[in-house]
């Protein structure tokens, strides 16, 4: 079907409140990866749909945090930016009935480009109805939203009226990105993520957070396998023990865990190697931040 309508649309919100999740919603697909960790989403990812005579691409965004490292600067700076050139913003909040920091800081920014933003109320099936018509009121008067939708992201509900209200904001135009084209992120980027994300889920405390991806091999063999070498950087040696786990368990579980999800999303066999390297204090060093694929451009 010809595309008429064509637009960019930033999800953006505190860490944990369901950016992702939404996102992978929205389009129908895993493109950012989900744990129940704060500041998962590093880098600004593009989920494409096509839907009806409408293609919508959608960006997720790191949480808005208080950065404590250069990595942390990076993400913020990709928060901030994001609201900016875009067609619409989707504002991700918790059914709390009070505007915190962070959101106030992106109402702020949104307020200050004037660009048409959707509250987008999560996790509505935690709450009650007067609770959440209190949410929405606290909104309602620190800004004059163009919408509010309620949701539930994990749940899958009221993301159709989401896209209903989303589609009003979208400019006339062609494509902006080929059909099927699900992510722009590249295939070595999404591999490496998944990666990440299993990192997140199987380790406790700081060790996932001071944990890098770089995917070294990407090749396809004769019988279609496709052949992946993983790279996990860590900080610290003590940290390089507890990934790799006793007899090498834990990196064993991570690899099966990852090798499960990338086989899903390249439509392929996946044989994936692992090993993991310390680099001391990588997420302070701007070289090796740019190095793991943290761009400004």
């Amino acid at each position: 079907m010809e595309i008429k309508k064509s637009g960019m649309i930033s999800v953006v919100g505190r860490p944990n409140v369901g950016k992702s999740t939404l996102t992978n919603a929205l389009v129908g697909e895993k493109i950012a990866i989900v744990t129940n960790k704060p500041q998962t989403t590093r880098n600004r990812i593009c989920a494409i749909l096509d839907r009806g005579e409408c293609q919508f691409v959608f960006m997720d965004t790191p949480g808005l945090h208080r950065a404590r490292t250069r990595l942390g600067d990076y993400m913020v700076g990709v928060v901030r930016q994001s609201v900016a050139d875009v067609d619409a913003v989707l504002l991700l909040v918790e059914p709390v009935a009070k505007v915190g920091g962070p959101e106030a800081e992106l109402i702020g920014r949104i307020q200050e480009l004037g660009v048409p933003a959707v509250l987008v109320v999560n996790k509505i099936d935690t709450v009650k109805k007067d609770e959440l018509l209190a949410v929405m009121q606290a909104y309602g008067q620190a800004h004059d939203f163009a919408a509010i939708v309620p949701i539930s992201a994990k749940a899958g509900e009221g993301v159709e009226e989401l896209l209903d209200v989303v589609e009003h904001f979208l400019p006339e135009g062609p494509r902006l990105f080929p059909e099927d084209m699900v992510t722009d992120q590249p295939e070595r980027q999404v591999c490496a993520e998944i990666v990440r994300e299993k990192l997140l889920l199987c380790l406790d405390k700081e060790i996932p957070h001071g944990t890098a991806v770089e995917i070294t091999k990407f090749s396809q063999r004769d019988d279609d396998v496709i052949e992946l070498d993983a790279t996990i950087y860590c900080e610290k040696n003590s940290h390089k023990g507890i990934i790799i786990g006793k007899g090498g368990g834990m990196l064993k579980k991570i690899g099966a865990l990852a090798r499960e999800d990338i086989e899903a999303f390249m439509g392929a066999k996946v044989y994936l190697q692992t090993w993991v390297k310390v680099k001391e204090n990588w997420r302070d060093n701007v070289n090796l931040i740019k190095n793991f694929g943290y761009r400004d451009d």
